[in-house]
């Protein structure tokens, strides 16, 4: 990661629904600054590895936030984060504008409290359009954390698709038995 050293990773803070800013304080634990950009958010059709992830059915219609984030202004993981249309529809979600409290808080204020979370994740070549958005030399290795948010009556609703910069890169998980 840009000038940032060994990077250890934690999921927790982003999927507890507690308001804040969890990028911008997992980066000062780095020693920098975390931003992100929001690049779009659109309705669109799911492809079938979303709507596998959310439940759906192939070719319902899924709104998508589609995010750069950044340390210390240096591109280092894209974002794109998915939910049913039927939820996101009217809400902030479907907003092209940032989320006060962020997009967990939203969905539990909204009667869907994320209370478990399935991530998968690999490793691979990163795509040109992903060297060029993160930077990247060719050829590079990126990460990609698939990650979604299922309610407690088994009602998954986010999917989210990290991207990131695999250099200095650590994953860690931490699981209460």
């Amino acid at each position: 990661m840009a000038s940032a050293g060994p990077w250890t990773s934690v999921s927790m803070p982003y999927v507890s629904g507690h308001r804040g800013d969890a990028w911008g304080a997992e980066a000062a634990e780095h020693g920098g600054t975390g931003t992100q950009k929001l690049l779009s958010v659109d309705e669109v059709v799911a492809s079938a590895t979303v709507a596998d992830m959310l439940g759906l059915a192939a070719g319902e219609a899924v709104v998508v936030r589609r995010r750069l984030m950044l340390f210390n202004d240096h591109p280092v993981e894209l974002v794109d984060s998915y939910y049913p249309a039927n939820i996101a529809r009217g809400t902030r979600l479907a907003e092209h504008r940032k989320i006060p409290g962020g997009a967990v808080a939203l969905l539990a204020d909204l009667g869907y409290p994320p209370r478990r979370v399935r991530e998968d994740v690999s490793a691979r070549l990163a795509t040109p359009d992903e060297r060029a958005a993160l930077a990247l030399d060719d050829p590079s290795c990126v990460l990609v954390l698939a990650r979604a948010l299922v309610t407690e009556s088994d009602l998954p609703v986010e999917a989210s698709v990290m991207t990131m910069v695999a250099e200095g890169r650590r994953l860690r998980y931490e699981l209460t038995p």
